[in-house]
C-alpha cells in the first residue's frame, strides 16, 4: 500500500515516548508499504535527522509546530467553540495547505494520523483525506479524566470538565467520519467505547521496545541509585516527581542517606523550583542515549498519578534489566504481575518500602529483572506489535474496498 502518515511529533531522534512510538511503528510499516510523512516539528530539524527518517519514509515534509498558548487570541476564541480550545489554537493553515497539495498530487491507499497526546492535533486534518480509509493512531483520552480526578482547585476542575465535555463530543463526531482507530491500552479502549459504543474497527496497540537496541552491556548498577526516565516538560511526569520527592524520597533518605535519584530529560521552561528537591537529586538534562543511565541504576521508579497509554519508561527499564517500582497508574496498560516482574505500590510508605527492599536484596533484583526481560521478549517487542498493527491496517483498507464495491454495484 501507499500510506500517507500525519504526525504531531517528528519521529527522530526517538528520545521521548511519543517519538519512539511513531518512529517504531513507521519503521515496521515500511517493511511492507511505501510511506509518505507529513510531520510537525517541535524544534528545528537537522538535515541528518530528515535523512534518518527517509530510511523508512519515501518522502518527508516538516511543518513548524507552535505550542499551545492559552492567552493567545485564537485560544481565547476557542473558549466559545465546541471543540477543545487547544485544537483551535494549534490549527495550522500551513499543514492544511500541505496536506491538500499532497492529496492533489498523489494517490494513497490509506491515511494514518498519529494522534499521540491529549491535543490529538492531527485529527484536525485527517478528515480532508476523503475517499480513502482514514485511521487515527493512539487516541489518548484518559489524561484529562485523571487531571479532573486529581485537581483540588474548584475553578480549574470546572475548566477541565468543560474540556472533557468538548473532547467527548469532538471525539464522537470525529470517529463517525473515520474507518478505524487504535489506542495504547485496554483502559483507553474502554473509555473510547463509553463515548462511542460499539465503535469498530478498534485495536489496542501497546507500546514496545526494539530489543535489538538493548543487547549491549552498559556496566553494573551503581549502589543506592534510582532513576526516573521522563522529561518534566510532560505534566504527568512533573506531577509524579512532586509526589515522589515530597512523600517518598525523604523516607528513603532516612533509611539510606547515600541514595541518589537521577531525573532524566529536558527541563526547559519547567518550574523546577516547585519541586521539593533535596540532596541526592540529580537532573541529568537531555541524554543522547538514556540506556546507560537506566542500566547503571539499581531501581527505576515510576510513581505516576495520571496519564494514559503504556509506559515506555517501564519497558525500557525491563529490557535493560533494571527492576521497576511503580504505582498502579504507572504500570497501567502493561500485562505485568506484581511481585513477579514488577513491584506495585500506591501509598508513600509502601512505595518507599518496595524501593528499599530492592536496594538491599540482590536476589530480589535479579529475579524481577529476569522475569521482566522475559515478559518484554514475549509481549512487547516492536516487531510483534508492528506485525499486528500492519494486519489491522490492511483489514481496514480491505473493508473499505468491499464497502465501496457493494455501493458501486447497488448504484
Amino acid at each position: 500500500m501507499k500510506i500517507l502518515a500525519l504526525s504531531s511529533w517528528f519521529p527522530y531522534p526517538p528520545h521521548n515516548g511519543a517519538r519512539m512510538r511513531v518512529h517504531n511503528l513507521l519503521r515496521q510499516l515500511a517493511q511492507w508499504h511505501e510511506v509518505v510523512l507529513l510531520s510537525f516539528a517541535q524544534e528545528e530539524v537537522m538535515a541528518q535527522e530528515i535523512e534518518a527518517v527517509r530510511a523508512y519514509c519515501k518522502k518527508v515534509t516538516v511543518v513548524p509546530f507552535k505550542p499551545f498558548r492559552p492567552h493567545r487570541l485564537r485560544a481565547l476564541v476557542g473558549l466559545f467553540r465546541p471543540q477543545p480550545r487547544v485544537l483551535t489554537d494549534l490549527y495550522s493553515p500551513e499543514m492544511e495547505r500541505l496536506l491538500e497539495a499532497t492529496l492533489r498530487r498523489e494517490t494513497f491507499d490509506l491515511a494514518l494520523a498519529f494522534a499521540i497526546g491529549p491535543s490529538a492535533v492531527t485529527a484536525l486534518y485527517i478528515r480532508q483525506a476523503k475517499g480513502i480509509p482514514r485511521v487515527l493512531e493512539d487516541l489518548e483520552l484518559s489524561i484529562i479524566r485523571d487531571r479532573i480526578a486529581n485537581e483540588r482547585r474548584r475553578p480549574q476542575r470546572w475548566r477541565l470538565r468543560l474540556t472533557w465535555w468538548k473532547l467527548r463530543n469532538f471525539t464522537a463526531r470525529l470517529l463517525q467520519d473515520l474507518e478505524g482507530c487504535t489506542v495504547a491500552s485496554e483502559r483507553e479502549r474502554d473509555l473510547l467505547l463509553s463515548i462511542v459504543p460499539g465503535y469498530c474497527p478498534l485495536l489496542v496497540v501497546p507500546n514496545g521496545v526494539d530489543l535489538e537496541r538493548y543487547g549491549d552491556v552498559f556496566g553494573p548498577p551503581e549502589p543506592d541509585t534510582l532513576v526516573f526516565p521522563g522529561a518534566l516538560t510532560y505534566k504527568a511526569n512533573f506531577d509524579a516527581m512532586i509526589f515522589f520527592l515530597r512523600e517518598v524520597f525523604p523516607q528513603l533518605k532516612a533509611q539510606r542517606p547515600a541514595v541518589r535519584l537521577y531525573i532524566t530529560g529536558r527541563t526547559d521552561g519547567v518550574p523546577v523550583d516547585r519541586l521539593p528537591v533535596c540532596d541526592g537529586v540529580i537532573f541529568t538534562g537531555y541524554l543522547d542515549d538514556i540506556r546507560p543511565r537506566i542500566a547503571q541504576s539499581q531501581v527505576c521508579v515510576v510513581p505516576m498519578t495520571m496519564g494514559g497509554g503504556t509506559r515506555l519508561k517501564i519497558l525500557e527499564a525491563m529490557a535493560l534489566g533494571t527492576p521497576v517500582v511503580a504505582t498502579s497508574k504507572g504500570a497501567e496498560g502493561l500485562e505485568v504481575t506484581p511481585g513477579q516482574d514488577i513491584l506495585i505500590a500506591n501509598e508513600p510508605a509502601a512505595f518507599a518500602e518496595a524501593v528499599l527492599s530492592l536496594l538491599s536484596d540482590r536476589e530480589l533484583r535479579s529475579r524481577l529483572a529476569e522475569n521482566a526481560r522475559q515478559l518484554v521478549r514475549e509481549k512487547y517487542d516492536w516487531k510483534t506489535i508492528g506485525s499486528t498493527f500492519e494486519a489491522f491496517l490492511r483489514e481496514v483498507v480491505a473493508a473499505k474496498r468491499r464497502t465501496s464495491a457493494r455501493t458501486g454495484r447497488q448504484g
